[in-house]
């Protein structure tokens, strides 16, 4: 697959990018990495062995439509971003873009075919690498070693690689999977305050009481929740309440070690098999604190006893300023994949 113009290259040839990072004296010319989530858009611009600049951000998600992600949506909040990052940070301007995208795997044909060479006209851009927001979770997480990533905020993927290829487990969304992520437990949290609305076995009392202070009558909730493009947001919004019971509420202790066996077992389908693979969790769910990662620990102990758990070393968007800053002086490990991470090189300015 290939943007018009520009010229796509595969895993042998990842790490072929730009060498050049200004003359002396001077910061040259950098790199722009940008993060678009279900949040919005955040980017930075840098140079290999410096600090990047703060980022700037969009609360506005970029939009999908019948052609997958909207390039003209993104370009529209991503230029203007650029152009203000490259004048505050004080480089020339930028010659390799990293862009890590939620759903891009599935719904970023239209992205790969025209963002890189709008970004060589409109920014001079010579090298652009369009990841899936899992790869840079990965890369955010661990840097470039092999092991496997969870990735858990309102949905939930994992993915993982042996540096010789990436596998992805999950992130089917919350109708047919994503189990573990937030809307899934905040979808058993209010199951079970449901039951006990009803009467029913497997109710909580506390969650019915904290679904009630925060959604009003139960009987309204399915009309405050089928409606709503945002339904997974709005049911992982309910997670954190399902943590606070979980220390005197056995039914919401019991979801998390639910959600954490779904979280280990996500892990496993694509841990490494050889070595001492490393396994990070990432993602808002790890704010939620012990109710959900004592007994993720445990779970993943007990699946993947070989592997090393370490605490995540960044977000989604430090990956990508680590994929663009390996890019630019040409020592980039990280497999490619048509779908997962691909790398234009364009005609530049």
């Amino acid at each position: 697959m290939s943007g018009r113009g520009g010229e796509v290259h595969g895993p042998e040839d990842l790490a072929a990018g730009p060498r050049d990072s200004g003359s002396s004296g001077s910061l040259g010319r950098g790199f722009l990495a940008a993060d678009s989530g279900g949040s919005g858009l955040r980017a930075v611009v840098g140079v290999p062995g410096r600090e990047p600049s703060v980022p700037r951000e969009s609360r506005e998600p970029v939009r999908t439509g019948a052609r997958g992600i909207d390039p003209g949506h993104l370009l529209e909040q991503l230029l203007p971003m650029a152009r203000a990052l490259i004048g505050e940070y004080g480089v020339d301007g930028v010659t390799t873009v990293v862009v890590g995208a939620t759903g891009l795997a599935s719904l970023g044909d239209a992205l790969r075919a025209e963002l890189p060479n709008a970004l060589a006209r409109e920014l001079g851009v010579r090298t652009v690498a369009l990841a899936a927001d899992a790869v840079t979770a990965y890369v955010g997480a661990l840097g470039p070693r092999p092991g496997a990533v969870i990735a858990a905020g309102t949905g939930l993927i994992a993915i993982g690689t042996d540096l010789t290829g990436w596998r992805r487990a999950d992130g089917w969304g919350h109708l047919l999977g994503d189990c573990g992520g937030g809307a899934w437990i905040g979808r058993a949290g209010l199951e079970a305050a449901l039951r006990a609305f009803d009467g029913r076995d497997g109710g909580s009392a506390a969650l019915l009481a904290c679904a009630e202070e925060r959604f009003g009558p139960p009987a309204g909730l399915p009309g405050q929740l089928y409606p709503r493009a945002d339904r997974p947001a709005v049911l992982a919004s309910f997670a954190p309440q399902v943590a606070e019971c979980a220390a005197h509420d056995p039914v919401a202790a019991g979801i998390l070690r639910a959600a954490a066996r779904h979280m280990a077992e996500s892990a496993v389908a694509v841990c490494p098999t050889d070595g001492e693979p490393r396994v990070a969790l990432t993602g808002g769910l790890s704010k939620l604190g012990d109710p959900l990662l004592v007994p993720l620990a445990e779970e993943l102990s007990a699946l993947l006893p070989r592997a090393r758990q370490v605490p995540a070393e960044g977000d989604p968007l430090r990956g990508a300023v680590r994929v663009a800053s390996d890019l630019v002086i040409g020592r980039l490990t990280l497999p490619g994949d048509e779908k997962l991470l691909s790398v234009v090189h364009t005609k530049g300015d």
